[in-house]
């Protein structure tokens, strides 16, 4: 199967223009629900493709505004190569979309949704228990941890969900970075250079830093709103044990429109089967 059998083609894909803002891309992403947009540079011969953006690219550089200092390189494919090896360059390049690129011109996207929806059609390999591929190591939150908390902890752990667990450390939902960009906003502001980040008797304090001074500086930031995780998460989970394969996990995945799912022995937590983890199994 050629990637042009699975990708999204050129004409139904969304992209940003430079020059261009954050708030372009923001926007996009909330929209869409996608974790990344490609960027082309407009010109009278038409538009050359330039890199992408990803939400993780806004929150981790919150003060930089221009879509040129944001946009970075990542690997292409072409419409011709095989489906299953541009799954292979997702997997070892942890990369959720491969802009399909002729010359300098973008052709289409090919997404990891793209290669789940084969798998889930069974036009590739989809036999693998899951059991085999999920991970066993499962980056969890307190169901009482503010967002903004749960945003870095997402970010640390560098995968894009955390599971949460209830008082009795039982399963009670799950949030994603999708979840977080939608109720994210960029706003306009000062920070103090020297002010203390929490106060000594505030609940979540971790550190208290004794302020310096009262210089500050403009600044843009993402603002992500200080409640608990169990306000913005999904707390109707779909599970799967370790018996389902690929093939069934991927048309669940589908169907749920989500990327992530708990794997489950019984009632008790044991993994997590994401999206990639079904790509691993087509070059194994």
């Amino acid at each position: 199967m050629k990637v042009a059998d699975a990708m999204t083609p050129g004409e139904e894909v969304v992209t940003v223009s430079l020059p261009g803002t954050r708030d372009d891309v923001l926007e996009y992403l909330q929209e869409r629900g996608f974790s990344s947009v490609p960027v082309v540079k407009d010109s009278d011969d038409g538009a050359t493709y330039r890199g992408l953006i990803s939400r993780e690219d806004l929150i981790k550089h919150p003060d930089e505004d221009q879509l040129a200092v944001l946009v970075r390189e990542v690997p292409t494919v072409s419409a011709d190569d095989d489906l299953e090896d541009a799954a292979a360059t997702m997997v070892s390049e942890s990369a959720r979309r491969l802009p399909v690129v002729e010359g300098d011109s973008i052709e289409g996207i090919l997404t990891v949704t793209d290669v789940i929806r084969a798998i889930a059609r069974g036009d590739i390999d989809g036999e693998t228990l899951v059991g085999d591929l999920a991970s066993r190591d499962v980056n969890t939150t307190y169901i009482k941890v503010p967002l903004p908390i749960v945003e870095r902890e997402i970010f640390y752990a560098n995968v894009p969900y955390a599971v949460v667990l209830d008082e009795d450390a039982s399963l009670a939902g799950i949030v994603t970075e999708v979840d977080i960009i939608e109720v994210a906003r960029v706003v306009e502001g000062e920070a103090g250079t020297g002010d203390s980040v929490a106060n000594q008797d505030d609940e979540w304090m971790w550190e208290g830093i004794k302020a310096v001074g009262n210089r500050y500086i403009p600044t843009r930031n993402v603002e992500i709103p200080a409640e608990p995780v169990s306000k913005f998460m999904t707390d109707d989970i779909e599970t799967v044990s370790t018996r389902v394969n690929a093939k069934d996990a991927a048309q669940m995945m589908i169907r749920e429109d989500i990327e992530q799912i708990p794997l489950v022995s019984g009632d008790e937590l044991v993994g997590i089967v994401r999206d990639i983890n079904l790509l691993e199994a087509l070059y194994e």
